[in-house]
């Protein structure tokens, strides 16, 4: 383990709530956001026969390999990269970002009246190092009716979720239990996250 102390990351997600949440644990952290001339999207894209679980971890490794490329690239002071990624499954189908309107009713009518898992991976690398944490959140929705969902998906709320939900949104209202972390199904497991902070000797 390097003897090295880091008074400060990287965090290369566009995700305003993994931002807070790295705030809330007071770690002290700058953006690494993808370039145009980046297809981040291309890097959820699934391999079939793939596990929630397997697929959300390849999917976080790949996103802090395009973050190191990124940070080297541009020059910036070396730091530790944190990069996480969250899925939500049914069995083993995964519940993506919905792409429409559509999709998202479709997603909501599935985990409607059932239990699902939400799947939370994090990576924190610098030069060859890597580490990687996996939470799995059990979440129960309670029966849902069309005209709620559709009006939640009128609120926009879906779009850009994992699953087609928040649950700091509307949609805690269709919760009625859940098993694991709070804060790993918002996005960035936060216990996870702090043990593999310690490790790097990343001061907060």
């Amino acid at each position: 383990m390097s003897a090295a102390f880091f008074d400060f990351i990287y965090l290369a997600s566009q995700s305003p709530r993994r931002s807070q949440l790295l705030q809330q644990l007071g770690v002290r952290h700058d953006l690494l956001l993808a370039g145009p001339e980046e297809d981040a999207e291309k890097l959820e894209d699934e391999i079939a026969g793939e596990s929630p679980e397997v697929y959300v971890e390849r999917v976080t490794q790949a996103k802090l390999d395009a973050a190191l490329a990124r940070m080297k690239a541009r020059g910036l002071a070396q730091a530790p990269v944190l990069c996480s990624d969250t899925t939500v499954a049914v069995d083993r189908q995964i519940l993506g970002k919905p792409l429409d309107a559509d999709d998202a009713f479709r997603t909501l009518r599935l985990l409607a009246g059932r239990s699902h898992r939400v799947i939370t991976a994090v990576a924190l690398g610098l030069g060859e190092r890597r580490s990687v944490a996996l939470n799995v959140s059990s979440v129960d929705f309670a029966p849902l009716s069309d005209e709620q969902i559709r009006m939640y998906i009128a609120s926009g709320e879906p779009f850009g979720k994992a699953g087609a939900y928040a649950i700091q949104s509307q949609a805690a209202a269709w919760i009625y239990r859940i098993e694991g972390s709070y804060s790993g199904i918002m996005g960035l497991p936060l216990y996870e996250t702090a043990q593999l902070l310690r490790q790097w000797n990343v001061q907060f």
